[in-house]
């Protein structure tokens, strides 16, 4: 089964996010007590959480069309102009994904499109070249970022709801993986699923991950149900410990105390150390690992904690430049 098909279709088999889900039931209800598109809304937090799967939700609930595209995809304002007047009726909706990152001649472009419904197109070049403003059904735009302190001021205030969604807790997880179990057509012992979300870094899309591997182990194995010592032997051997870090967030710990003494080390010199670009390693791995606790960034670099000491099984630092960044 593809993943599209795991995806929940209404705000009622959407698991977690209560608080979110709460609010859209009122904007999703009074926009269709008056007949009209829903405000444009602007998703944001870090990738896995469900934008998309939300976006898809409100065409569904709003009982419309949805158009699926990306910032990066919408490079001039032809595109644009293309998207808004070939495929979309009224009341539709247009899924921007990474709209931090559409282009900036685009974006003035959407301006108009987004408070009135309508956009200019130039036609022809030089002298002769002259511009027509067309209408456009009215639309909903909902655009989702992982980053939006880079979405412009003009961009964000053309927004009527904004919503930041929150990490998942494990007990929310362990439903989504049951739910996912269940059309997937195999049985998961309730703490198995369990297992699962403590382990999946606080993201649905990494638990629906780690459940199609420990299926793949179970099956193997001749499981009828996926139970914990089975899920835990799985997840081991994938190399994802009891709080979800992988090999490579472990080797980035480890380097920093082996090599470092703990730190603080800069972030280009890390990244050589364990070989990884310093990109992926500020916005990939060190996220999760501040947000665990076992990372801190300070002024003079990174430094791991004491809980970095105790779950690699190290002993506590007693004297150095560690001290001086101990956290209680």
């Amino acid at each position: 089964m593809e993943d599209g098909a795991l995806r929940p279709r209404s705000l009622e088999d959407y698991v977690g996010q209560k608080k979110l889900k709460e609010k859209f039931h009122i904007y999703l209800g009074a926009a269709k007590s008056r007949g009209e598109a829903l405000d444009h809304v602007l998703l944001y937090g870090p990738p896995g959480l469900g934008k998309t799967t939300l976006a898809h939700i409100i065409a569904y609930e709003l009982g419309v069309g949805i158009r699926i595209t990306s910032g990066p995809a919408i490079e001039k304002p032809g595109d644009l102009a293309a998207i808004l007047t070939n495929s979309l009726e009224e009341g539709d909706v247009l899924f921007i994904d990474e709209i931090h990152r559409l282009g900036r001649v685009a974006e003035e472009h959407l301006y108009p499109a987004m408070e009135d419904f309508k956009i200019d197109i130039v036609l022809g070049q030089g002298p002769a070249a002259r511009t027509i403003r067309l209408d456009l059904p009215r639309f909903t735009l909902v655009g989702a970022t992982t980053r939006p302190g880079l979405i412009t001021g003009p961009m964000l205030s053309r927004f009527g709801i904004i919503e930041h969604l929150e990490f998942y807790s494990e007990e929310e997880l362990a439903q989504g993986v049951a739910r996912d179990a269940d059309l997937l057509g195999f049985k998961v012992a309730p703490e198995a699923a369990l297992e699962i979300g403590r382990r999946a870094r606080g993201t649905m899309r990494i638990a629906k991950r780690l459940l199609r591997r420990v299926r793949d182990y179970a099956e193997v194995a001749g499981d009828a149900v996926v139970n914990l010592n089975r899920t835990e032997h799985s997840l081991t051997e994938l190399g994802i410990d009891g709080i979800g870090l992988d090999r490579r967030d472990r080797a980035i710990l480890t380097s920093l105390i082996e090599k470092f003494a703990g730190g603080p080390v800069g972030l280009e010199t890390l990244a050589t150390a364990v070989g990884e670009d310093k990109t992926t390693l500020e916005e990939v791995y060190e996220p999760f690992l501040i947000q665990r606790g076992l990372l801190k960034r300070t002024p003079r670099g990174r430094v791991a904690t004491d809980r970095a000491y105790h779950h690699l099984g190290y002993p506590l630092p007693t004297g150095g430049q560690q001290e001086l960044f101990r956290t209680e």
